[in-house]
């Protein structure tokens, strides 16, 4: 074991409540266990899970990864096609480094026993029934789906999540020097003064008790925030927490507003499950379910297989206009043989609801699928917090720009959990050196030289409202008369009608204020003035609730504010208030809320109780290029 890599004891007291780790990972998903797997076997390694490790985003992932490795496909032709779905707002570094991974971590997780669908053998005339394991790129059956020029998507049937979680935690459970445990939830991630991340503040639900760990580096891999929203695709334990958690540690979040609806969630009274768009890859086509025409011809040359973005809001439209709630997915004129062998996760599901994609449509309806944004960070995974690193549906790269390229999001997990892998052990080799080496004097701006912060290009930033004009609403004792219950499913319909695939000033400016209300009923508008941390076990638990409701309408917030302030409509992002694209493509940037605090302090930030605030794209640029766009 290199000395650089052994961790030494963390200056904690000893107690049975406190757990010491080299690192520590907060999520169990594809980013946290492709992470934990590739990190070096000498680190003690600390994998959270906040309920069941099946209950995540990526065990759900059906379509599957997106990489080129096609021998007729290239990388620049995947970026190519990334850049057009997100645009104009991808980061054009962060993209390349990534997608250039692409066959590399396919080749991966081969290697870690995900069992691929194959190619189809001439002689074979079941070519989809049979998953074998130690598998080479080029053995890879793939598909295509939307936005994609050619076939690029590796799959594993069509459970492609749940065949690599299910690989990935027997390699996981089998690694001596990892440590994962479920039903544990981290509560705020511990800094010091010098704003290093050192650990996270956690309750083990099993045992109803908190607990501090201490690492020498953290790893937030958390999932989105889809359960903001009434119909959602993500698990109910993915309410943007990590989000909330890094920028009250003090890192950036950036283009929170993008938030992406898959076209084709299952209409079907509460259901929360997709129907993949390999279906429309293969030749699925969305008719109106009272003429049985398709409406896709007329809006896109690429008709079913449009951006994410582009099908959705079409699918919101002829929603609007019959009063159904839903339009057809047909999948029925494909050969009965090949849809049984080709999707049998959904051909089984649904088949259990009655209906027979063989020989009926499936009604579908746009889903709360995906955050593009989230917490600022490079290709490598660090953030704005040294010792903090951030991958998956957590972390904003870059990549996906204003709207996700179908099934990149798999792959991102795995190229930057790798990356973050590679770049940990040189950041723990040089904190090693420093303190042998130097005095504490310099050593702290020294840390901060080996932690390289990402970086961003044409950012304009959002303004909040000053903490300290609120402050006297809130005596700093929540209200635990409020019912959480009811405000959480009032925020989650307030969220999916005002905040949906559409929106307005109007309707963003209702949201806002509905939320202050719900704030004021709580007695709490910022989640980390409330006093959880550091009670007794049986206070918490009975607080817990209040907590968790106080910080997801402190994220709403944000989420809408994001939304407001951008006077364009891009990608995931549309106003029906200003339809048309602004001139420059700009990142939205919420700076670290102890950056708004210091505002507060000085009197630097702008703000206001009302929150009716600024544009991002400056009003005159934007009737300007409606103008033009008019013409």
């Amino acid at each position: 074991m290199s000395a650089a890599l052994t961790a030494k004891p963390l200056s904690a007291p000893s107690s049975d409540d406190i757990v010491q780790t080299d690192v520590l990972i907060i999520g169990a998903g594809l980013a946290g266990l492709s992470t934990a797997l590739a990190l070096p076997k000498s680190l003690n390694i600390t994998v959270l899970s906040k309920a069941a490790l099946e209950i995540c985003s990526s065990h759900y992932a059906q379509g599957g990864i997106a990489a080129s490795l096609d021998k007729e496909d290239s990388v620049a032709d995947h970026i190519a096609d990334t850049l057009i779905a997100g645009a104009g707002l991808c980061e054009a570094d962060n993209t390349s480094r990534i997608l250039s991974a692409g066959q590399e971590a396919v080749q991966w997780l081969c290697e870690q026993g995900v069992p691929f669908t194959q190619i189809p053998q001439k002689d074979n005339a079941k070519p989809f029934t049979k998953l074998q394991t130690e598998l080479q790129t080029a053995d890879l059956h793939l598909t295509k789906e939307g936005g994609h020029g050619c076939r690029r998507v590796a799959h594993a049937d069509d459970a492609t999540g749940r065949h690599i979680m299910e690989a990935l935690t027997v390699k996981a459970q089998a690694a001596a020097h990892i440590t994962i445990l479920p039903d544990h939830e981290a509560l705020r991630l511990l800094t010091n003064s010098d704003n290093q991340c050192q650990g996270a503040q956690v309750f083990d639900h099993s045992n109803q008790r908190q607990l501090t760990f201490y690492s020498h580096a953290v790893v937030l891999a958390s999932g989105g925030l889809g359960q903001l929203f009434k119909r959602a695709s993500a698990p109910n334990v993915c309410v943007g927490d990590g989000v909330m958690m890094a920028w009250q540690a003090g890192c950036r979040l950036a283009n929170l507003e993008f938030i992406q609806f898959h076209p084709t969630g299952l209409a079907l009274d509460d259901s929360s499950f997709l129907i993949s768009e390999a279906l429309r890859g293969e030749g699925g086509r969305l008719t109106c379910p009272q003429t049985g025409k398709r409406f896709m011809l007329e809006i896109d040359e690429r008709a079913e297989l449009a951006p994410r973005d582009i099908v959705a809001r079409a699918i919101a439209e002829q929603i609007s206009n019959n009063g159904l709630g839903y339009v057809h997915l047909d999948v029925s004129h494909l050969p009965e043989q090949f849809l049984r062998e080709h999707f049998p996760q959904i051909y089984k599901t649904l088949l259990e609801l009655g209906i027979d994609i063989t020989k009926q449509p499936i009604p579908v309806a746009p889903t709360a699928h995906y955050s593009c944004g989230g917490v600022v960070t490079c290709a490598n995974g660090l953030t704005d917090v040294a010792g903090l690193y951030a991958a998956g549906e957590v972390a904003y790269t870059g990549l996906h720009g204003a709207n996700r390229l179908a099934s990149n999001s798999l792959l991102e997990c795995v190229v930057v959990g790798r990356n973050i892998a590679t770049d940990l052990p040189r950041y723990l080799a040089s904190i090693e050196t420093l303190e042998t080496t130097l005095p504490h004097a310099n050593l702290n701006k020294l840390i901060h030289d080996t932690w390289i912060a990402p970086t961003l290009k044409d950012s304009q930033r959002i303004t909040l409202p000053s903490s300290t004009e609120y402050e006297s609403y809130t005596n700093h004792n929540v209200n635990i008369n409020a019912d959480t219950t009811g405000i959480t499913a009032e925020l989650k319909a307030l969220m999916t009608s005002h905040m949906g695939i559409t929106r307005d000033a109007q309707q963003l400016e209702q949201a806002l204020l509905q939320i202050q209300q719900w704030q004021q009923q709580l007695n709490c508008y910022d989640s980390n003035q409330l006093s959880i941390y550091n009670k007794d076990n049986a206070t918490i638990l009975n607080e817990l609730p209040y907590f968790q409701l106080a910080r997801q309408l402190q994220l709403a917030t944000l989420v809408i504010q994001s939304a407001y302030q951008r006077y364009e409509s891009r990608g995931g992002h549309y106003r029906q208030d200003y339809p048309h694209l602004a001139t420059t493509p700009r990142t939205s940037v919420i700076a670290p809320l102890s950056k708004l605090r210091e505002g507060d302090k000085t009197g630097s930030r702008e703000g206001g109780i009302d929150w009716l605030l600024q544009p991002i794209i400056d009003d005159t640029e934007a009737r300007v290029v409606n103008t033009v766009v008019n013409i």
